[in-house]
C-alpha cells in the first residue's frame, strides 16, 4: 500500500481522476444546487453534503459495472426519458417551507433522492472515463474519487448561491438536463443507424430536449403562478 502512494504514477493518475470527474460532474453540481434550492437553510448543506457523498459512492459502484451496464439494451433511452422528467421537476416550484408544511427532513431524503437518481442516470457515460484513467486500480479509482468529494461540494455551493442570486439559472440548468438527455438519445444503439444517415440528429435532438424541458418547466410554473392568483 504505501508502495503505491509512493508511486508517481499513482499521484499522476488520481490527478487525471480527479480532473476527468470535476469536468464531467458540472451537470451533478448543477442538479445538486436545483434539487436543495428549497429546503431550509439549516439542511442545505446536509442536502448537498448527502447528495454528493451518494453520488460518489454511487459513481464508484457504478463504474466498476460500467461495461455491462451500459450494454444493456434500451438503457440510455429509459435514463434520457428520466432526465426530461427530472429537468422538468427541478424547473417546476415546489412551493416554500412553512411550519404547516411537510417535515424538513422528509424533504431532505426527497431532494438526496431526486440527486442519486439524475447522478445514476447522467453518469453512465462518464464513469468509463474515470474506470479507464484508473486502469484498473480499484484503490486508485475509490482514493481520486474521494479526493474529489470537497471540490464538487465546493461547485455546489457555489451554483447555489447563484441560483439564489440569479434564478434566472434554474432554467438554464433544466435546460442543461435536458440537453444530456438529448445526448443520451442519440448514443442509444436503437439509433444509431438512424444518426449515422443524419448527422444533425447530433445536435438538432439535445438542443430540441432542452426546449422541450424550458417549455414544460416554464407552463408549470405559470399555471401554478395563475392558481396562486386565482387562491388570493
Amino acid at each position: 500500500m504505501l508502495g503505491i502512494l509512493a508511486s508517481v504514477q499513482f499521484w499522476v493518475d488520481v490527478f487525471k481522476i480527479i480532473m476527468i470527474d470535476l469536468l464531467l460532474s458540472g451537470d451533478n453540481a448543477v442538479v445538486i444546487a436545483l434539487a436543495c434550492r428549497n429546503l431550509p437553510l439549516k439542511q442545505r448543506k446536509k442536502g448537498i453534503l448527502f447528495g454528493v457523498l451518494g453520488a460518489i459512492v454511487l459513481r464508484v459502484v457504478l463504474t466498476f459495472f460500467a461495461v455491462n451496464l451500459l450494454s444493456l439494451p434500451y438503457l440510455k433511452l429509459v435514463g434520457a426519458l428520466l432526465l426530461i422528467w427530472i429537468g422538468i421537476k427541478l424547473i417546476r416550484p415546489d412551493g416554500e417551507y412553512g411550519a404547516d408544511s411537510i417535515q424538513a427532513d422528509t424533504r431532505l431524503l426527497g431532494a438526496v433522492k431526486t440527486i442519486l437518481v439524475a447522478d445514476f442516470v447522467m453518469s453512465l457515460d462518464n464513469v468509463l472515463g474515470v474506470a479507464a484513467a484508473a486502469h484498473g486500480n480499484i484503490i486508485l479509482l475509490v482514493f481520486g474519487l474521494l479526493v474529489s468529494i470537497p471540490l464538487i461540494a465546493w461547485s455546489s455551493q457555489l451554483a447555489l448561491k447563484l441560483i439564489d442570486r440569479f434564478p434566472v439559472i434554474i432554467y438554464a440548468g433544466g435546460a442543461l438536463l435536458g440537453y444530456v438527455a438529448g445526448e443520451m438519445l442519440v448514443s442509444e444503439a436503437l439509433f444509431y443507424p438512424l444518426v449515422e444517415t443524419q448527422q444533425y440528429l447530433l445536435w438538432l435532438i439535445p438542443v430540441f430536449c432542452a426546449v422541450l424541458v424550458l417549455a414544460a418547466g416554464t407552463w408549470l410554473v405559470m399555471r401554478k403562478a395563475a392558481e396562486s392568483e386565482v387562491i388570493k
